[in-house]
Parts: C-alpha cells; sequence; structure tokens
C-alpha cells in the first residue's frame, strides 16, 4: 500500500502585484485632474476684511482679480510699504487697469464678456482713496460689475 504523506511546508501563493501600476497611475491621474493650480503668485499681502452677509460667485472663470495692499517682505525694499496694486503677476498703476481689463475681455468667449467681473481683493487696513481711484479706471473700461472679496464673520450666539 503506497503512503501519503502531507506536505507541510508548502507555503501560501504570492500575492499578484500586476494591478499595483494601474492603480498607482489611477491615483495619480486623480490628484493631477482635482488639483487646482494658483493662477499668479501674490506680490501684496492681503488680510481680507470680514463680512456677515456674503455671496459665493458661481463661475470662477468669468472673474478677474485685482489685488490691493503692501507689497511682501521680499518687495518692501524696492517698493516701500505703501499699498500697490497686482494685477496677474505684476505691480502696476491705476491707468494700467484699462489695459487689463482689455486683455481680459478679450481673452472671454463672446457671450461670457457681459457677464465679466471684475473682483477687488484689498486688504483690510488700506485706505479707501486708492479703492475709488480703481473703481474710477474700472467705470472708465466699462467693467460695470464690481466684486469685493471677503471672509466670512463668525458670529457666536
Amino acid at each position: 500500500m503506497a503512503k501519503f504523506v502531507k506536505n507541510t511546508s508548502k507555503s501560501q501563493p504570492a500575492i499578484s502585484t500586476a494591478s499595483l501600476p494601474d492603480i498607482v497611475f489611477m491615483l495619480l491621474f486623480f490628484f493631477m485632474v482635482s488639483t487646482s493650480m494658483r493662477d499668479s503668485s501674490m506680490l501684496v499681502k492681503i488680510t481680507l476684511p470680514k463680512a456677515s452677509e456674503i455671496k459665493k460667485i458661481e463661475k470662477k472663470s468669468l472673474v478677474s482679480y485685482v489685488n490691493v495692499g503692501p507689497p511682501t517682505k521680499a518687495f518692501q525694499k524696492i517698493h516701500g510699504t505703501e499699498p500697490k496694486i497686482q494685477l496677474n503677476d505684476q505691480f502696476a498703476t491705476v491707468e494700467d487697469i484699462r489695459q487689463f481689463i482689455s486683455s481680459e475681455r478679450d481673452a472671454m468667449n463672446e457671450n461670457d464678456k457681459p457677464q465679466m467681473t471684475t473682483s477687488l481683493k484689498v486688504d483690510r487696513d488700506t485706505k479707501m482713496g486708492i479703492v475709488t481711484d480703481i473703481k474710477q479706471a474700472l467705470r472708465k473700461a466699462s467693467a460695470l460689475k464690481i466684486n469685493y472679496s471677503t471672509t466670512k464673520d463668525v458670529v457666536l450666539e
């Protein structure tokens, strides 16, 4: 008669790693699609004022940003500490706003031009004189939809 011997030295089969590259590339693709990149670097410091009644902008692709505030520490030796205007990635003057608005309009679709909004991100310690000058320049450029960027004021009751 034959003798059956149980072989106890057999181990579990190895886990297949064939699908691991697929999973890694799927995660990489997900994070590449879902991450938004900042359009411009901030040259001015902005601490937004607080507001109790705010409304979120629906289509952010139709918004052009005008940043106003004191320059960051890296630019204070060159430009001083007075509030400056930043359009895209460079400092600008009030006279440059009209050209900025027209170039932003030219980059838009013809149907979206009437819905273009200009958002003013102004530091809370900035004097209103420069804001008034910016609003006058926007009026001359026919950019009449203006938004003031703020943060939500949390009221504890």
